[in-house]
């Protein structure tokens, strides 16, 4: 009695754990317009912090004017460029990192919402998490943004 009762139970309550999204397409706007339209050169508004950082260097290297007291841009004026790039290289990273953690979803109501209002900060093929299923930002053949399964 106790086993038929413990198995009614189990049952009946069914699966505690949320359930994963459906593998279907969901419109995120009927218009593709504006997409990635604030992104430099990464995808879902990452920066490209590789670029930032050749791009820091060259304009300490190439400064007119040396920290006190130094009057040449010796070995440790590199080492001086080298470290004040690093600390803004490590910060766009963070700053990426965080970015990633944003397309991380549990529910698709959450992802679609999420895009819809940062349409300008996602790049066509960003790759968005929801509740551990991969989906994929395109756009459907008569234009609209749309959210599909990474792999069908």
């Amino acid at each position: 009695m106790i086993v038929l009762m413990t198995a009614m139970a189990v049952l009946s309550v069914g699966c505690a754990h949320g359930q994963r999204p459906e593998n279907r397409i969901y419109v995120i706007s009927e218009d593709a317009r504006g997409v990635g339209s604030a992104l430099g050169t990464g995808g879902a508004g990452f920066r490209d912090c590789d670029a930032e950082h050749v791009q820091c260097f060259k304009e300490c290297w190439n400064a007119p004017t040396l920290p006190w007291p130094h009057t040449k841009r010796d070995e440790w004026y590199n080492e001086y460029c080298t470290r004040e790039c690093r600390k803004q290289y490590m910060e766009c990273e963070k700053e990426n990192e965080k970015k990633a953690k944003e397309l991380k979803f549990s529910r698709v109501e959450d992802a679609v919402g999420w895009i819809r209002a940062h349409k300008a900060e996602v790049a066509l093929g960003t790759v968005v998490i929801i509740a551990g299923v991969a989906f994929v930002i395109t756009t459907g053949g008569s234009g609209a943004l749309i959210l599909a399964p990474l792999a069908l």
